[in-house]
């Protein structure tokens, strides 16, 4: 179904021990694409509480540090999909990531960011593209 407007869109990338977290898409949108994890935003929640809710909820984990990176404009026409994503970047807190939406993820895996697994979900190629590096200071 093609949206009206633009959705909101929020990804995470959880860095620990020089790597990010990444799951694998399934269902939905680009299914067996790679991508940060995330979520949408919901009505009246602030940005920085759906980070850290949406970790919680999809992989189990808890986070700290979390702080805005950046944006990315992500459209599909094709798919009838357009979605601004809003990036955080945040570090392992607590926890082992597990699959608590296997409907929407299958796997969720630890990557090296110069070695993320593909193909890359749009926002994520987009975030990649863009030049961002979770572990330039």
């Amino acid at each position: 179904m093609e949206q009206a407007r633009p959705g909101v869109g929020i990804g995470v990338c959880v860095r620990k021990d020089g790597k990010v977290l990444m799951g694998k898409r399934r269902g939905g949108l680009m299914s067996g694409t790679w991508a940060i994890p995330g979520g949408k935003l919901d009505m009246y929640e602030e940005l920085e509480v759906c980070a850290i809710r949406e970790i919680l909820e999809e992989t189990g984990i808890e986070i700290k540090n979390v702080r805005f990176i950046t944006f990315t404009n992500d459209i599909a026409k094709d798919s009838g999909m357009h979605y601004l994503t809003l990036f955080y970047e945040a570090d392992w807190k607590a926890g082992e990531p597990q699959v608590l939406e296997p409907d929407k993820c299958e796997e969720w895996r630890w990557s090296r960011w110069d070695s993320l697994p593909q193909p890359l979900f749009i926002s994520t190629r987009n975030l990649v593209d863009s030049g961002y590096n979770p572990f330039n200071v």
